[in-house]
């Protein structure tokens, strides 16, 4: 498959107050970048997309009647879920793998691949939120969905989801509270990455503007599959309803970030 348009919008009840953004949806390429000239097979691997995100998404946008946005190109591209200063917003070796279309690359190309892929998708983001706050009335509540490998060179990851945050937990401790409250969910806070990104999408969107947000990771072996979408699209769904419900997570309150002073 090929990349078209840099991201997707899955029309929804913006009214509701909620937005969902998956950033790693895809794994696609637009035709002139062929492969980057890596095989085949490594765009079936979580170094191009979060696997079983796109599907969740989908079926959790569905389920709720919200709006969601989805990235429509390769991390392995460029990284929607880095700031534009971020070193590895263009990514030289992936989990081991050297990407020879990012290396040698020049600071023409780079620009490029911001303008045509980075920026229109944290406009679309942007443009999104903003929407749903202006028909629901009140600030709204972002989840960004993605997933990670069951084990990291050779170390199994327990954690069957993680919720990855910097410093609002507002959305975090109920999400966290409620997912393990069924008692057969591991749940990792923080883990297997720390959610304090700076200049990240929950940086840029959520936490300089003061909206209460989370992101979710699912462990990719268990989202694999349409069972497992499903399965975690029947867990998710309603805790995320219920978090909707919170009028706490509608207000606007800018907390510090865990990576320094903000910009103004």
């Amino acid at each position: 498959m090929r990349q078209s348009s840099p991201f997707e919008i899955i029309e929804g009840n913006s009214a509701a107050g909620l937005a969902l953004l998956a950033d790693h949806a895809t794994n696609l390429l637009p035709p002139e970048y062929g492969r980057l000239g890596l095989p085949e097979s490594a765009f079936e691997r979580h170094i191009a997309y979060d696997i079983g995100v796109e599907a969740l998404a989908r079926r959790l946008a569905a389920r709720l009647g919200v709006p969601a946005v989805l990235s429509c190109f390769s991390r392995l591209l460029i990284d929607p879920n880095r700031g534009e200063d971020d070193p590895t917003l263009i990514m030289k070796i992936s989990d081991g793998a050297i990407v020879p279309g990012n290396h040698p690359i020049s600071s023409e190309e780079w620009e490029s691949r911001l303008n045509r892929f980075h920026r229109p998708y944290h406009r679309a983001v942007a443009e999104t939120i903003t929407a749903v706050g202006a028909a629901s009335g009140k600030a709204p509540l972002v989840i960004s969905l993605h997933s990670y490998t069951p084990a990291w060179k050779g170390t199994p990851r327990p954690w069957h989801a993680a919720v990855l945050w910097d410093s609002d937990p507002r959305a975090v401790n109920p999400l966290i509270e409620a997912l393990e409250a069924s008692g057969d969910v591991l749940v990792g806070n923080n883990e297997p990455y720390d959610g304090a990104l700076r200049g990240d999408t929950m940086f840029r969107h959520c936490m300089e503007a003061g909206l209460a947000h989370a992101l979710i990771e699912v462990r990719q072996d268990l989202i694999g599959d349409e069972i497992g979408v499903a399965e975690w699209d029947e867990r998710l769904g309603p805790i995320l309803a219920g978090l909707n419900e919170r009028p706490e997570l509608h207000e606007i309150r800018r907390y510090p970030s865990r990576t320094g002073p903000y910009a103004s």
